[in-house]
C-alpha cells in the first residue's frame, strides 16, 4: 500500500494477538527499522522505498506480540547508514541489539564505535533485486576484522545461490547467521533438494546458525502455513542449538499481502513443538548469540 508520497505500506496496522504465548524473555531476532525518513533518509540506491516505520511501532508491536527484546537487521533501504538502527536501539532500554550493514572501507575505529552502539554482527546481502554488488573478497576481509569483537556474519541469499557460495562461506573466520534458511522451496518438502542441500551446509560447520523465519514469504498458501511447518519442523528438532525466530517486521516487499504478524508468531509451536524447543528458539539462542554477557 502507498502513501501520496508513493512510499510503500509492507505491514499490517492492526496485527492480530497470538494465541501462542512466548516463553519469557522471548527474543524476535529478526525485524528491522524504516527511518523516519526526515531523521534518517533512505539511501540514494535504494530498490524500495517505505514509509516510516520506527521504534516506537517496533516496540508497540512486540508488546502485542509477547516478546521482551528484539534484534534490528539493518534494512537494505538504509544502505550503509546505520544510524537508525543504532538510534533504535539507543531507545530500547537495553532491549535490542543489531546486525549491521557496512561498506567494505569502514574503519577500526567506525567499527569499535557500532560495536558500542549495541551492533553484534554485519550482514552480506546476495539478492540481486537488493543489491548492486556483493563483492565477496572484501566481505570475507570485513568478517576477519570484526573477529576481534567477538561478532557474527549474517548471510541472505537464495537457494540456487547455495553451491556457488559454500566456498566463501567456508572462508568466513566467525559465526555465520543464514537469513530464512537461505530461501528453500519448502514445497518440496523436508526432504527435498533445497532442504537436503541446506543439510549439509548446516553440517559443514557447527558454527553456521539459522532462522527458521519467514513463513509468509516461503508459504504463499498462507495461514496455517502447511508446507513451511513441513519443511522446517525437522530442521529445528535437528538443530536446536542454532536455530533464531524473528517476525522479519516490517516485513520489506510484501505490501502485495499484508502479513498478520500475529499469525506468524501462531507458527512457532508447530515448528517448535515442546517447551524446551521453543525456549531454546525464542530465548536461550539468541541471548547467547547477542547478550552474551547475560547468559
Amino acid at each position: 500500500m502507498k502513501d501520496e508520497q508513493g512510499r510503500i505500506r509492507s505491514w499490517t496496522l492492526e496485527p492480530s494477538t497470538p494465541r501462542f504465548v512466548p516463553p519469557p524473555g522471548a527474543v524476535d531476532a529478526h525485524c528491522h527499522v524504516f527511518g523516519p525518513q526526515g531523521e534518517f533518509p533512505f539511501s540514494a540506491k535504494a530498490k524500495y522505498l517505505p514509509q516510516d516505520a520506527g521504534p516506537d511501532a517496533l516496540f508497540a508491536l512486540r508488546r502485542t506480540l509477547g516478546f521482551s527484546r528484539n534484534v534490528i537487521v539493518q534494512a537494505s533501504c538504509h544502505g550503509t547508514d546505520n544510524r537508525a538502527t543504532l538510534h533504535a536501539i539507543a531507545v530500547s532500554e537495553g532491549t535490542c541489539r543489531g546486525v549491521a550493514v557496512v561498506d567494505p572501507a569502514i574503519s577500526d575505529a567506525e567499527l569499535d564505535a557500532l560495536h558500542a552502539g549495541g551492533i553484534r554482527g554485519v550482514r552480506f546481502n546476495f539478492l540481486k533485486r537488493l543489491v548492486d554488488d556483493a563483492p565477496k573478497d572484501k566481505f570475507l576481509d570485513v568478517a576477519r576484522r570484526i573477529e576481534r569483537l567477538g561478532w557474527h556474519v549474517v548471510v541472505y541469499f537464495e537457494a540456487d545461490l547455495l553451491e556457488e557460495m559454500r566456498a566463501f562461506l567456508a572462508a568466513i573466520p566467525v559465526p555465520v547467521v543464514i537469513d530464512h534458511m537461505g530461501r528453500p522451496d519448502v514445497a518440496q518438502g523436508p526432504d527435498g533438494a533445497d532442504m537436503n542441500a541446506f543439510r549439509r551446509l548446516l553440517d559443514s560447520r557447527d558454527d553456521i546458525w539459522t532462522k527458521v523465519t519467514c513463513p509468509d514469504r516461503l508459504d504463499p498458501a498462507g495461514p496455517p502455513y502447511a508446507d513451511f511447518v513441513a519443511a522446517v519442523r525437522p530442521l529445528v528438532e535437528a538443530y536446536p542449538d542454532r536455530v533464531l525466530w524473528g517476525t522479519d517486521w516490517p516485513h520489506p516487499n510484501m505490501e502485495s499481502v499484508l502479513p498478520d504478524d500475529g499469525a506468524l508468531v501462531d507458527v512457532i509451536p508447530a515448528i517448535a513443538r515442546t517447551a524446551e524447543l521453543q525456549r531454546r528458539l525464542l530465548v536461550d539462542n539468541p541471548m547467547r548469540l547477542y547478550w552474551p554477557e547475560e547468559v
